[in-house]
Parts: C-alpha cells; structure tokens; sequence
C-alpha cells in the first residue's frame, strides 16, 4: 500500500461531522461547482477528489453517496478518507468497523483518527488505550486530542492534566479555554484568603490570567465564558463591556446571562427590557429571574402576579422563592401563610427565612419556637439572627450569653451588635475595647453609638483653660464634638442638647438655641430646660417660663423649680407654691431641699 497523505480532512473534528460555525460561508453557486469538478476528476480515478467529495457529501450527510466515495479513497491509501470513513459508519451504528478504519488512519499518522479511536477506546473503559491514541493526537498538536487527554487525565488525578488542558486551549479550544480560565479563578479566590507572602499577587496574576482565557473562549462562542466574563467586567465597574457579553451570551442560551444582563438593565433605568430579559431567563428554568420578576410586580402592586412567579422560582429549585412568597404573604397580613412559606424556605437552609420565621414565632408569643430557629440561623451565618438571638437572652438575663452572640454579630459588622458590645465593656471598664466597638457603631450609622462614643472622648479632654486677655479664641472641632454632632444630626436628643451645651459654652448663643430648640420639639426635657435657661438670660423670661413649663410637666424638677421662682416673683404665691411642691417632688436631693426652702416661705407669705 502506498504511504497515506493527508490530502482531505473532515474539518479536523475527529469522529463526529458537523457544520463549523467559524468557517466562512461559500456562495452557494461555487461550492456547487467545486463539487461538480470533484465529481468528475472522482469519475476519472483522481483520489483526492474522491476523498474531498466523499467528506463533502458526509457534511451534507448524504452517507449513501459518500461511503463509497471514500472507500475508494482509503483503497487508495488515503488516510483522511480511512478518517472520515470511520465517522461515516460510527454515524450508521457500527463502531467497532469505525474503530478498525480509524486505527489504519492513526497508524499511517492521522492525529484525527488518533483522536477518535482514543475517544472510542475511552467509551468502552479502556483507559490505557484510550490515553495511548489520545497521546498521539495531542503529541502531533491536535486540539481536540490534547483537550480530551487533559479530560483523561484530570479524571484520573494527574498532574499532567493541565499542561495539555493549556496546550489545546493555545490551539484555540474554546472549551479547554474555558475550564483552564475556570480553574485559574478558582486558584485566585483561594488565594484571597492566603496568609502566605505573595499571595495577593500570585491571586491577581491568576485573576488576570482567567480573564484573558475567558475572553478567549467567549470569542469563539462559548456562552458560560461570556457570562463569566460580563460577571468580572461587571464587578470591576466596566458595565458597557459587561452587557455586551452578557447580551451575546444571552442569545446564545445561557438563561444566567439573560438574568444578569436583566439587573444591568434594571439598575440602568430600563426596567421594561429587564423584565424581557428576566422573562427569557424565568422560561429557561431560571429561579433568581424569576424572583426578580416577582418582584418586579410586587412593587407594582400585582401581588397574583408576583405570587406566580415566586412559585416558579421554587418549582425552579431556588428557595428565594419561598422567602419572598413568606415576605409577600407577610406584608398582606396572611400570617399562617407567610409561616408556611419562611417554614418551607428555612427547612431547605435558607438562613434569612429561619431567622424571620423566628422573628414571627417570637412575635406571637411562642419564644421557645423562636430560639432554635436563631440559633440555627445564626450558625448558618446569618449576623441578624445572631443578633435577634442575643436580645433573646438579655431579655432572659443571660447576659454573658447575650454577650456572646453580640460580639458574633459585631464581628461580622453589625452596626447595633457592636453598640451592646461597646456599652458592655464600658460598664466592665474595659474603655479601650469599648471604644473600639463603639467607632464601628458609630461609623456603621448609630446615632446612639455615636453619642457613646462622644462622650467616652468628651471626658477625656482636658478643662479648657479661660483665655488670657479675655477674648474669645478661634474654635477647633475636636474629634468629640465632630461624633455629638454627627449623633445630633441624626435626631439624638442627648446629642443636641450636648452640643447646644458645647455652643453656648464658646459663646454662640445662636447655635446653642438652634440645638436647644431641636431637642425640645423632640421631647427631650433637658432641652427644653436649658432652651428656657438661654432665653432667660437673653431677657426673654416669659418665653422661658413656656420652655420650663414643657420640661417640668416631662418631669424635669430643676424646671419646676424655676417656675416655682418665676411666679414667686411675679407675685403669684399659690402658683410658685404649687411649682414648688411639684420641684421637691421631682427632686433631685438638691433641688427638692431648695424647693422645700422656697415652698415654707411662700406658705408662710400666704398664712400672713
């Protein structure tokens, strides 16, 4: 037999002919004509033309027409025909005839019939063979013999594995391209929780890495390269590049893309073509579409509708759909539903709806229904149930057991978790730890951790000496007025009338009275007090008495005091009386024996 050259290929696919989206597409006319020139150079014994027809016609899957055309080729020591003719009877159910003519092609030198006998070797479970052909493939550069020998090998453990997975993706196999990317992203994520040094750029040079095979794979079509490359652009802020891929993913299928590209959409503003994307997405078995769309109407107030595809989600295997069915049910006032449904989503592990299941449960009263729902989210990691369970406690008086669960949910960056800490160890006189649970409060947005913290600052500061000649000195905020006022801001009474007390202590009566006023409106009784205090000494007694009034009926006995002074000067003795009594009532110590003082003089005034 002559030695077999490779004069025709089957598009270098191995054992199974299908149409190459990457090829360009001929005019039709042409390749008609290319094949009627092959007919007759075929008719005339030329057996490249044999071959080239023989795997045209098997393109076309016109198999009757084609075997004989290619069996005369491989007769004719054609090693690309003996390639193609195997594919031609694995395609007609025969392949262990396949395998012989594939074997004849591998042997003459075909790394496609290496390939595909070492896949049919594979199939059957015999491995050594299989790795044996498939080596040979890979070894004369083919890409899919060196993807399927990286799969081989990766099955079975070896470390070989990855250097042929990168050397058919270098061929250009988008799949090879995408599970090397998928490998390399998996090796930087768990680089990010390295403590080794050189991690971090060891995980950002894999990172990189990843993104550049997907974009490799994506290029050449492959639709979950796509998606994961919109997610790494998306998450670096590029979201115009992002919803490219996302868009061209989508089309292709993948419902993940469709969803995504629908959020994109959503946050963009175009609410009406997220829901078409969400939509697609929901009808190819997407569940977190499908919540999204629940929601989606929720908010529109189609509650049936929401319903539906919150149950969609669930029949899509996402237990968001039951905890959004729980929070629809539970906004409507349907409480034994909305149990049902935090039940179902809770048993299923979602951590969320055990702890509102909890909060529910504690709620109608039944606590000990609610403790092991918290416990069990708050193992889950949920910080809120940790949190929730926490405040069971404390209410229990298990205080260092409340303490417990605080500092979990403060470790994970609860804002009020780490408040409870903070006051906790302020009253252990621990001020240094204190103070540090209280900086995260504060910066979490706790008004009361805020003034908590001001106040921990404020009484470390030294006394502020009088100024030397008598003038006022230029004002610096220091770090304790910046937190009161921050507090303040944030509608904290104490804090306002604190940082009234600051203003008016440097002489800005304006601000002081702003702040004042405030805490007063607010209800807040030292406001109201010391708003009447500042008026008073402006000359404005009567408005002041208003203000004292408002803070002894709150209780405030200093102001009943006053008031008790104001009507003992305007000379009406029975009404200063009367605030008088009310003032040693209130008290405190101080004030009452000053209240007792006024009260037995003016009794004595009336008697006379």
């Amino acid at each position: 037999m002559d030695v077999m050259g490779d004069k025709a290929t089957l598009f270098e696919t191995g054992r199974f002919v299908q149409p190459s989206g990457e090829e360009p597409t001929r005019d039709e006319a042409v390749e008609a004509a290319e094949e009627a020139r092959h007919r007759l150079n075929a008719a005339a014994g030329d057996v490249e033309s044999m071959s080239v027809l023989g795997a045209l016609l098997l393109r076309r899957g016109d198999l009757d027409g084609a075997e004989p055309q290619l069996r005369a080729a491989t007769a004719a020591g054609d090693r690309a025909a003996a390639n193609n003719l195997g594919v031609l009877l694995h395609q007609r159910g025969y392949p262990d005839e396949a395998a012989g003519w594939w074997r004849i092609a591998a042997v003459a030198g075909s790394a496609p019939a290496a390939h595909a006998l070492g896949r049919h070797h594979r199939e059957r479970g015999d491995e050594p063979a299989a790795e044996y052909w498939l080596r040979q493939s890979a070894e004369q550069g083919h890409p899919l013999g060196a993807y399927a020998l990286a799969d081989l090998l990766e099955h079975r453990g070896d470390a070989h594995a990855g250097h042929w997975m990168r050397a058919a993706a270098e061929r250009g196999h988008r799949e090879a391209a995408y599970r090397l990317a998928r490998a390399l992203d998996r090796g930087a994520g768990d680089g990010e929780s390295g403590a080794e040094a050189g991690t971090g750029a060891e995980s950002a040079a894999a990172a990189a890495a990843a993104e550049q095979w997907y974009r490799q794979a994506a290029a050449r079509g492959h639709r979950r390269a796509a998606l994961h490359l919109g997610a790494i652009l998306e998450r670096r802020g590029e979201l115009k590049e992002a919803g490219r891929w996302y868009l061209t993913s989508a089309k292709d299928g993948e419902a993940r893309a469709a969803c995504a590209l629908g959020f994109l959409l959503r946050d963009a503003g175009d609410t009406e073509s997220a829901a078409v994307w969400w939509l697609r997405a929901a009808q190819d078995g997407d569940g977190n579409a499908a919540n999204a769309l629940g929601a989606l109407h929720a908010e529109r107030g189609e509650t049936q509708t929401a319903e539906r595809w919150y149950r969609a989600a669930m029949d899509a295997g996402d237990d968001n759909g039951a905890y959004n069915l729980a929070l629809l049910c539970a906004e409507q006032g349907r409480t034994a539903q909305a149990e049902q449904w935090y039940r179902r989503a809770a048993y299923a592990g979602h951590r969320e709806a055990a702890n509102a299941l909890a909060v529910l449960l504690l709620q109608v009263g039944d606590t000990a229904g609610a403790e092991p729902w918290f416990s069990k989210a708050a193992e889950a990691g949920s910080v809120d149930a940790a949190f929730n369970l926490g405040i069971l406690y404390a209410g229990r008086g298990e205080d260092r057991v409340a303490l417990r669960c605080y500092e979990q949910a403060a470790a994970a960056g609860h804002t009020e978790a780490a408040l409870q800490v903070g006051i906790a160890r302020l009253r252990e006189g621990d001020e240094a730890a204190a103070e540090r649970h209280l900086r995260c409060a504060a910066g979490g947005g706790s008004a009361e951790g805020a003034y908590r913290l001001a106040a921990v600052l404020d009484a470390r500061r030294p006394k502020v000496s009088e100024h030397e000649l008598g003038e006022p000195s230029v004002h610096t905020k220091s770090e304790c007025e910046e937190w009161y006022e921050r507090a303040a801001s944030q509608g904290h009474r104490r804090a306002q009338v604190r940082v009234g007390m600051l203003a008016a202590g440097r002489g800005d009566v304006v601000e002081a009275a702003r702040w004042y006023r405030t805490a007063a409106e607010a209800g807040s009784r030292n406001g109201a007090f010391n708003l009447g205090l500042l008026l008073a000494r402006e000359g404005s007694e009567p408005e002041a008495a208003v203000w004292w009034q408002r803070a002894a009926d709150a209780g405030h006995g200093r102001a009943a005091l006053r008031l008790a002074l104001v009507y003992a000067r305007r000379g009406e003795l029975a009404e200063g009386q009367r605030w008088a009594d009310r003032a040693v009532a209130l008290g405190p110590a101080e004030v009452s024996e000053r209240a007792g003082r006024l009260r037995d003089a003016l009794r004595e005034e009336l008697s006379a």
